[in-house]
């Protein structure tokens, strides 16, 4: 049976990631890939070397606070989707927008069509519209 994390177990993990990082440890295929998320983000650094704090914060619109877990992992799915062609085609418009953009920016320009198609897909209550969130991305290129 699959057991999910927890909000603070999976924020312990980025926090893991990072030390590990910066401490020269061996890293997990996974938290290679959240390690590397982290160095490209140091605004998210100070953060994640003292977690105690983070690991319950509330990230919330109304608190004026971006959620950088929300945010790192957004990246870690569209990457995922990058290398699994999913939904099929994406690896393709993933490259153009890479290729237009610069990676780390097509990512977050990518970030917006995910967020809409999810936002819209828990509003209708129902599946997120794969082809027109392919759509939405191959419009960045």
């Amino acid at each position: 049976m699959y057991e999910q994390a927890s909000r603070e177990q999976l924020r312990r993990m980025y926090a893991e990631a990072w030390r590990k990082r910066r401490s020269g440890d061996a890293l997990e295929p996974l938290e290679r890939q959240i390690a590397e998320l982290v160095a490209e983000h140091p605004e998210y650094q100070p953060m994640l070397e003292g977690p105690d704090a983070t690991l319950a914060a509330e990230f919330t619109p109304e608190g004026g606070r971006s959620n950088p877990f929300l945010h790192m992992g957004m990246h870690l799915a569209i990457r995922e989707q990058a290398g699994t062609d999913r939904p099929t085609g994406f690896t393709e418009a993933y490259q153009r927008a890479v290729h237009k953009l610069g990676a780390h920016e097509a990512e977050h320009a990518i970030m917006e069509c995910l967020g809409t198609a999810l936002w819209e897909a828990q509003r209708g209550g129902r599946m997120p519209d794969e082809q027109a969130y392919l759509e939405c991305v191959r419009r960045l290129a």
